[in-house]
């Protein structure tokens, strides 16, 4: 019988080539971790630190670095990480010179809760707790703080993020009752009794109409209340 060195040729080559992606992949998962690199991502303002994430991974996963590719499960490195309740998302991966690179992009506050309990309402409209290593330069909501009241507040942070003026002087929101909102502005002694929620772009395009003229006529400083409750009209009351 002919044998066909060819085929024989192949197979072993090939025999070959499987033995040694398996003995790389072998010296891949041996090789340990030799460093750790925390990146925060979006805003500079850090509610949370690189030794606070490595703590909490500690904690709740073990020591990382010096420890085997193999024995890591990124999946469940990245729950850790979420679970700390300054963090939105984050993402964990590994690079070809052993450095496990985590990305965390932080939960963003816009508003901030002086109460019985004081925390912040971030960009989703939930509740997030103050940090000891930053804070957030953001409006206090003051008053009577409901679940309603809060989503109320949440709608007309959002508008006032909206526009540059307002968020760069809107420092406040004061609660009266549910539908009625009180803003407070930065530079002014006014106050703006806004109402409810309800035509927030009518009511805003009003008082901008009411700003813009008052401040021209540099009687700005003349007025204490200055009140959007009514359809369509700006009503003021003078000190």
């Amino acid at each position: 019988m002919r044998v066909n060195w060819n085929n024989i040729k192949l197979g072993f080559l090939g025999m070959m080539v499987i033995a040694l992606y398996g003995f790389a992949d072998y010296r891949s998962d041996q090789k340990t971790i030799d460093d750790i690199s925390i990146k925060f991502l979006g805003d500079n303002n850090l509610y949370l630190t690189e030794a606070s994430v490595n703590k909490l991974l500690i904690q709740n996963y073990g020591t990382v670095k010096n420890r085997p590719k193999e024995q890591l499960v990124l999946n469940t490195i990245e729950e850790v990480l979420r679970s700390n309740d300054m963090v939105k998302n984050a993402q964990v991966y590994l690079t070809v010179n052993g450095e496990l690179i985590s990305k965390i992009v932080q939960r963003k506050p816009i508003g901030r809760v002086e109460g019985i309990s004081k925390f912040y309402l971030d960009d989703l409209g939930e509740r997030m707790p103050l940090s000891k290593h930053h804070s957030a330069r953001v409006p206090i909501i003051t008053g009577k703080i409901t679940g309603k009241t809060l989503e109320d507040a949440y709608v007309i942070l959002n508008y006032i993020n909206e526009d540059d003026f307002l968020r760069k002087n809107v420092i406040g929101i004061h609660i009266e009752e549910e539908g009625k909102y009180q803003l407070k502005f930065r530079l002014e002694n006014f106050v703006v009794n806004l109402g409810g929620v309800e035509n927030l772009d009518e009511k805003f395009k009003n008082f901008m109409a009411f700003y813009a003229k008052a401040a021209k006529d540099k009687s700005l400083e003349k007025y204490a209340v200055v009140s959007l409750e009514f359809s369509n009209q700006v009503v003021c009351t003078k000190i």
